[in-house]
């Protein structure tokens, strides 16, 4: 428990090391473990103000690494760690953060109960599952809870920051091999019938629907705000009305939903 506590009091100190001195007006050079790469001013992710994330798996040794690969990236900063479910739980409650990394298997308690606490405390929050499973079902579940990412631990070392600055600019990050295998699944489907509830959906504006097509192209929160002059904070507004009025809980469901009912012609 010691070096547990160690850890999660260096690495906030490491992720706040002041980036490279010079002035780029347009862009920022970030990383230190491997390239420099330029990321858009416009982004989530700045040296002045980086990613808040936590991060909750109860193997030290993972948690170490995944560490390390966070807070040696200037665009985040780890805001705390935890060993366990109760210790996630204390921390959600108690911590401002953007991004929770998260294992489903904890040794006293289910990671799907902290994603459910995380989005009825954090809503603009974003869930990244770390799982050592590649399982569809606790994939399709955890989406169902709101989580926008599902990564293996033996596969996607080198990627944990790219994993959260993706999802918290409006995408998601899911490991390839089972991505494809969702995607199969879905092909497999007959054409899904809505159900009565959601016949009786709420109408989008002109506005939110807009935002709905943009978000099915692909687009980021920064990026809608930039097309329609909005800032990215009205966007996710437009986005949080949009779940409530389809009664969805993530934007792969509105998405989907929006498609099936032909609102995205």
């Amino acid at each position: 428990m010691g070096e547990r506590n160690d850890i999660a009091e260096r690495a906030p100190d490491m992720a706040s090391a002041n980036p490279p001195a010079g002035v780029q007006p347009k862009f920022a050079v970030h990383g230190q473990t491997q390239a420099p790469s330029l990321w858009p001013e416009f982004l989530a992710g700045q040296p002045e103000r980086p990613v808040r994330v936590l991060l909750i798996d109860d193997d030290p040794h993972i948690r170490r690494v995944m560490a390390q690969e966070l807070v040696a990236d200037l665009r985040i900063t780890l805001v705390g760690q935890a060993g366990s479910a109760r210790e996630g739980r204390r921390l959600i409650a108690s911590r401002e953060f953007d991004v929770m990394m998260i294992d489903l298997s904890l040794g006293d308690g289910s990671g799907f109960d902290l994603i459910e606490q995380m989005k009825a405390a954090r809503p603009e929050a974003e869930a990244i599952v770390v799982s050592a499973l590649e399982d569809e079902q606790h994939a399709l579940r955890a989406f169902e809870l709101g989580a926008t990412g599902y990564l293996l631990k033996n596969s996607w070392f080198g990627n944990f920051p790219q994993a959260v600055l993706q999802v918290v600019n409006g995408g998601a990050s899911i490991t390839p091999n089972l991505a494809r295998r969702l995607l199969g699944r879905l092909e497999r489907r007959p054409g899904a019938v809505p159900t009565s509830s959601a016949l009786d959906a709420d109408p989008l504006s002109g506005r939110e629907t807009e935002v709905l097509k943009m978000v099915a192209s692909g687009y980021t929160s920064a990026e809608i705000g930039k097309r329609l002059l909005i800032s990215s904070q009205t966007v996710n507004t437009h986005v949080k009305n949009i779940y409530r009025k389809l009664r969805v809980s993530n934007r792969a469901q509105a998405v989907s939903f929006a498609g099936a009912r032909g609102l995205l012609v």
